[in-house]
């Protein structure tokens, strides 16, 4: 069996050595013996029970009742449906559970803790890198959530694409009065015209950033067209001088555009 192949159906499936190389070799075979599938997928046999059934609690493959036993591939379509139902089951009760935590004695402790030491730092040091689109976008919508006045971004055409990430708190704050203005590569995405108002198109490059109440920054260090998403990077500063003065650009260029 190619070894990438094998690498790939381990990390998309969540399954060991020995399961993929035999459920791969029961999906070619069909319907097998323990045996016959032992010597087809090189597993040995004192290993390949122990295999079967770990598949088979999985959902990866079914017990046939015969003399010998033998055992029947899932159809793999079959099977993405199952683990995306799987998945949207943990998520939903994960989801539930860290709801519940947030009104427990131990979350309040958590952020008695934080209040206490963010006092304790200095103006200097309220910055800090943000690596990765995904955690840039987490931080994002915490910084929109806690928008009290304005929102103002400069957005790529990659962070318009991906919009759906944070679209529901931006939608949040307009309703809670904060003053949203963005700034977006010329596109017909369909979004700009819809839910979100105070957005602008423009046709040159512009720097990336997101100014939260005049005084909270993240501005971005790449440019993420030319980068993996995983290598994105963004600086995160708390300075209402720095913040203003980008503010003051950005309402340059606001006004020029039509």
């Amino acid at each position: 069996m190619d070894e990438d192949f094998v690498e790939d159906i381990k990390s998309k499936f969540e399954l060991n050595q020995y399961e993929v190389k035999i459920w791969l070799s029961l999906l070619a075979k069909g319907v097998s013996s323990a045996g016959e599938i032992s010597a087809e997928s090189n597993v040995p046999r004192s290993r390949a029970y122990d295999v079967m059934e770990s598949l088979e609690k999985k959902g990866f493959i079914l017990l046939k009742m015969s003399k010998p036993i033998k055992y029947l591939a899932v159809k793999p379509e079959d099977i993405i449906e199952n683990l995306k139902k799987k998945a949207e089951e943990n998520s939903k009760n994960q989801m539930i559970k860290l709801e519940e935590f947030k009104k427990s004695e131990s979350f309040n402790e958590l952020s008695q803790l934080y209040k206490k030491g963010i006092k304790m730092v200095e103006p200097a040091d309220l910055s800090g890198v943000v690596k990765g689109k995904n955690n840039i976008y987490n931080h994002m919508n915490n910084m929109i959530k806690d928008s009290g006045t304005s929102i103002v971004f400069s957005a790529s055409l990659n962070d318009m694409n991906n919009l759906s990430q944070f679209k529901t708190e931006l939608i949040k704050a307009q309703k809670r009065g904060v003053e949203v203005k963005m700034l977006a590569p010329k596109t017909d995405l369909k979004f700009l015209n819809a839910d979100i108002e105070g957005i602008k198109n423009f046709e040159s490059d512009f720097s990336r950033f997101l100014i939260i109440d005049s005084s909270n920054i993240l501005f971005f260090l790449t440019n993420d067209s030319e980068i993996h998403p995983k290598h994105d990077v963004g600086l995160w500063v708390k300075s209402a001088p720095f913040a203003k003065n980008m503010n003051a650009m950005f309402n340059h260029m606001w006004e020029k555009l039509n």
